[in-house]
């Protein structure tokens, strides 16, 4: 059964390298305290583990969503 991940960005993303402010907005994560959730695919978990200084993530259970 898939997770579901509910991703928060913590930081703000100004000064921070372009392409991981890139890697924000494909995540859908514009503003902080903005909480999007994904499914856990590698693309995904890639992106994530690329920004993982400015975000937190949440494990959620596939019936929550």
């Amino acid at each position: 059964m898939a997770k579901i991940l509910e991703i928060t960005l913590k930081k703000s993303p100004f000064g921070r390298v372009p392409t991981h402010r890139r890697t924000l907005k494909a995540l859908g994560l514009t503003k902080t305290n903005k909480t999007v959730r994904h499914r856990e695919t590698p693309a995904i978990l890639g992106m994530i583990k690329q920004v993982e200084y400015l975000l937190q993530v949440r494990r959620l259970p596939e019936e929550e969503a």
